[in-house]
């Protein structure tokens, strides 16, 4: 658990340097400088680019880290990363050929609510790629436990180049149509830079051979491409309906409050590209108790880690909008509670979605991916319609709950371990016993100050009891090894 623990420290970090970059980015400057309309658009192609993207990849990110560990010898490495590069080649090009004879087809339903989207539907398959393409070669470092520099890219590089680019539209030297196709560049020279540095690590011979477990490869990419969509369809598909049924302004008011709520899932996302490889291997080497340990480990030092995130977004939330000071943009007040609630839930169920993907169990992880997204999508449209963007946070938050706890009973009936203890349960008392006490606690000073303040009360209180408590001990450790610094 070491190296998890180093590697998660280290991304934690840069996640954080990406959630401030990205916080200064969507809490003030697309809210001031580009206009609602515009911010719903690129929020809603990014998402949509989001949606599709594992299929125009195949999965291929997933399907490397899963089979990597497994083979011995270099020449069977590289037909498994060859493979990766070339076969999604059989989706893009068909793709591409029919959207762009049913284009004006496509981009009118897209457009159906809210014209703005119609010239610009084209660049969702675009950004797609270059997503897609980023990812297998992110995961081409991940099989080699060097996450870091593609987390600078994934999490920092986009939004540095994103507050650049908000500027040059307030300086005038940008419109807001050609901001739109700058922000695709971006995402194509972020894609070009991943593939540098995961060519330096482990380029591969290129070969037009398969891997000797071909069937095996293929069945796993064609069972988790559809579950990986099916699970990017849970984040995602709510700025993708919203514009279907609402303006697309609200789409705008949405990512506000879902980037906020986000904060609490920065540990799962530092963690998750040092662990998901180490489970796979673990889960290759057939160890049950090795897998049993990181199950345990990952669930408790997520959770006491999301915990604080949760603390102090939502205890300090009045305040931040007021900060922001765009009276619509607190339509996302309630958004950013049943969201940030829902990423604690999935903080606190640890590693499971890696144990399933990486196991032979990979097949229930897609059905029950598929009943994910059917069914958020048939609560959206009930709940949007009725209640507007709280209603697409609910359907969410809902999902989330009754989903964690089926694959929580599945990998119990099938592996006999379980991510919970007597600390869990602790640590829940704890959040919830200081988000009672900090949450309705309103103070008449500046909301600057009164951030500043009711975040240092919550953190000092969180981590003395936590400490004393002795909830994680990796966690004690590393306060230990940082005071000692």
């Amino acid at each position: 658990m070491g190296i998890v623990i180093n590697q998660s420290f280290k991304n934690t970090l840069v996640l954080f340097l990406g959630f401030a970059i990205g916080g200064i980015n969507v809490l003030f400057l697309f809210t001031h400088f580009l206009h609602e309309d515009y911010y719903g658009l690129i929020t809603f192609l990014l998402s949509s680019a989001n949606i599709i993207m594992p299929l125009m990849v195949l999965g291929m990110q997933n399907t490397v880290i899963k089979f990597f560990s497994s083979y011995t010898t270099k020449a069977e490495q590289d037909k498994l990363l060859s493979a990766s590069l070339l076969l999604p080649l059989l989706v893009i090009i068909p793709v591409s050929i029919v959207g762009l004879v049913s284009y004006n087809a496509i981009a009118g339903w897209l457009a159906s609510e809210n014209a703005i989207i119609k010239p610009y539907a084209y660049l969702i398959v675009v950004v797609s790629l270059f997503m897609g393409y980023f990812e297998i070669f992110y995961a081409f470092t991940k099989v080699h436990l060097q996450s870091v520099a593609g987390n600078i890219l994934k999490e920092v590089f986009v939004r540095i180049c994103t507050t650049g680019l908000l500027f040059a539209v307030y300086l005038e030297w940008l419109t807001q149509s050609q901001f739109i196709y700058a922000v695709v560049i971006v995402y194509g020279i972020r894609m070009v830079l991943m593939m540098r540095i995961a060519f330096r690590l482990c380029k591969p011979e290129l070969s037009f051979g398969f891997p000797n477990n071909t069937k095996e490869v293929i069945s796993y990419s064609l069972f988790i491409v559809l579950a990986g969509s099916a699970s990017i369809i849970l984040l995602d598909i709510d700025k993708f309906i919203i514009p279907k049924l609402k303006e697309i302004a609200n789409v705008a008011y949405y990512a506000v409050g879902i980037y906020i709520a986000q904060v609490v899932a920065i540990p799962s996302r530092a963690m998750q590209q040092i662990i998901n490889p180490l489970t796979a291997k673990e889960i290759n080497a057939d160890n049950v108790n090795g897998v049993a340990a990181l199950y345990r480990k990952s669930s408790i030092s997520l959770l006491v880690a999301g915990g604080l995130m949760f603390l102090l977004i939502n205890c300090n939330i009045f305040d931040l909008y007021r900060i922001i000071n765009r009276p619509e943009y607190t339509a996302g007040t309630l958004v950013v509670l049943l969201i940030s609630i829902s990423e604690l839930t999935k903080l606190a169920i640890g590693n499971n979605g890696a144990i399933l993907i990486n196991s032979r169990f990979y097949k229930f992880f897609f059905y029950i991916s598929i009943a994910m997204t059917i069914s958020v999508i048939l609560l959206d449209i009930w709940f949007i319609n009725a209640y507007a963007i709280n209603g697409a946070a609910l359907a969410t938050l809902l999902v989330v709950l009754v989903f964690s706890g089926i694959k929580i009973y599945y990998v119990y009936r099938k592996l006999n371990i379980q991510p919970f203890n007597k600390q869990t349960f602790v640590m829940l008392l704890v959040i919830m016993g200081l988000f009672l006490v900090f949450y309705f606690l309103k103070w008449p000073f500046n909301p600057w100050i009164n951030i500043f303040i009711k975040s240092v009360l919550i953190t000092v209180l969180y981590l003395f009891i936590t400490y004393k408590l002795q909830i994680s001990m990796e966690i004690n450790q590393l306060f230990l090894k940082f005071l000692k610094r």
